[in-house]
């Protein structure tokens, strides 16, 4: 038993450390209900989940939320157009984002997809500065898919 303002009070019955929470106008709370024996607490229970809620209102500002950004190439993608798409993705890694590279193929494409590879590879290379590869490109269905983080 543990008292209001934090003092042991000791082991004692239910109903003593009940009526002593009634005299004090307050909650008798478990606090470690699986411990022998149980460990009780005199306190306001209201004011009690209040500071529960702003502590974990407070961890959850703290924490930064990862997102995936997609960017997509086709395997018959220009260099200009590979440049913009290196931009993006530079952008989104710069913000803290992980980036998903996909290669689509579509029809006849995908006889030569392990041709193709090398796009994938000039796009982490072109990123290096601010990337690093997070997984290694492989081959999901119709596309070849490659995931990228910022450096630390």
């Amino acid at each position: 038993m543990i008292g209001e303002n934090g003092e042991q009070l000791g082991i004692m019955s239910a109903k003593d450390a009940y009526k002593l929470a009634r005299e004090a106008e307050l909650d008798l709370v478990k606090i470690a209900p699986t411990a022998k024996p149980p460990v009780c607490k005199i306190i306001d229970y209201g004011k009690y989940r209040y500071e529960l809620a702003r502590k974990e209102k407070e961890a959850k500002k703290k924490q930064k939320i990862i997102d995936v950004k997609e960017v997509r190439l086709s395997p018959n993608i220009d260099t200009n157009d590979l440049n913009t798409k290196v931009g993006a993705a530079r952008k989104f890694i710069e913000k803290g984002d992980k980036v998903k590279v996909t290669l689509r193929f579509r029809g006849r494409e995908m006889a030569h997809m392990g041709n193709h590879k090398h796009i994938l590879d000039d796009f982490a290379e072109k990123l290096a500065d601010v990337a690093v590869v997070d997984k290694p490109s492989k081959v999901e269905g119709r596309s070849m898919i490659m995931f990228l983080t910022a450096k630390r």
